[in-house]
């Protein structure tokens, strides 16, 4: 009998993993989220298609970020109206949404293609360490590695 899974559907299950945020850097936290999202740590990889994995992030308040950025570094939207540009800074940004600092990280780190919205609904961002799939988790990225 043959190993090999090929595109079946056993191949294209997806997992769930959790990643504890606390004191973790924001960049290369979003880096692997991003990269597990697309489906980049499977064989079967390919750009055009959807196969990347779920993944939870728990103590969103508790993230950590290097240099000045929780003081210099601005999120701006538009309102739509004459001179509508809102800037908002990482510390308050962190107070009331912190949820949003790591989808907006995660998402400037995905393929700007038409699959970013189906990898973006994939990941699930909870403040506490209290969440609802936890049934589901079947990797664990807070712990350290054993080696």
């Amino acid at each position: 009998m043959s190993q090999n899974v090929g595109k079946t559907a056993l191949a294209y299950a997806r997992v769930w993993h959790l990643v504890d945020a606390k004191q973790r850097v924001l960049g290369r936290m979003a880096t692997g989220i991003a990269t597990t999202l697309m489906g980049k740590h499977k064989p079967i990889y390919d750009p055009a298609a959807d196969c990347g994995d779920h993944v939870v992030v728990i103590n969103a308040k508790e993230l950590a970020v290097t240099g000045k950025k929780w003081d210099q570094k601005l999120y701006r939207h538009h309102t739509g109206h004459p001179g509508g540009l809102k800037e908002i800074p990482m510390s308050r940004m962190m107070d009331r949404y912190p949820e949003r600092v790591i989808e907006k990280a995660v998402s400037g780190m995905l393929p700007k293609n038409r699959l970013r919205e189906q990898r973006m609904e994939r990941l699930h961002i909870f403040d506490g360490p209290d969440h609802p799939y936890a049934d589901n988790i079947i990797k664990r990225y807070d712990e350290p590695q054993q080696s």
